[in-house]
């Protein structure tokens, strides 16, 4: 059975963290885990806060293609969970409103000056193209 987006985004619920990989200067691969905000409806973007420090946003600024990957626990029996992979477009955002439209408590955890936090950025990565494997079922879906 091939899934919809509105499946597929049930599925990415349940999944607490994705990994962003970004592209460095010299062309290497790099990732790290982000905060998949289960509690936001995914509809092709993702989006999440860090610094300006980071090297995600330097990276991002050079090449703004992304890869997030998620992987979903296991199943009844032992079956594997959902992989899901997505190829998108990230756009670093600065407006205080967004942060404030996009903020939810978890991320106090991480930013207790929430939505005022000094050097705060919001990356929207915008979903091209999404793969997934689950157990016998795969797909592909173009946005």
């Amino acid at each position: 059975m091939k899934l919809i987006l509105k499946e597929l985004s049930k599925k990415m619920r349940h999944i607490d963290f994705t990994m962003l990989t970004t592209r460095t200067a010299s062309g290497a691969l790099t990732s790290r885990p982000m905060s998949n905000n289960g509690e936001v409806d995914y509809d092709g973007d993702s989006w999440f806060f860090t610094t300006e420090d980071t090297g995600m946003v330097t990276d991002i600024m050079g090449d703004p293609i992304v890869g997030l990957t998620l992987t979903g626990e296991k199943g009844l029996l032992g079956k594997p969970g959902i992989f899901i992979s997505v190829e998108a477009s990230a756009e670093l955002i600065r407006d205080k409103a967004q942060f404030v439209a996009h903020w939810t408590r978890g991320l106090d955890r991480w930013f207790p000056q929430g939505a005022d936090t000094p050097g705060l950025v919001l990356i929207k990565a915008h979903a091209s193209r999404i793969a997934y494997w689950d157990g016998d079922d795969e797909g592909e879906l173009t946005l």
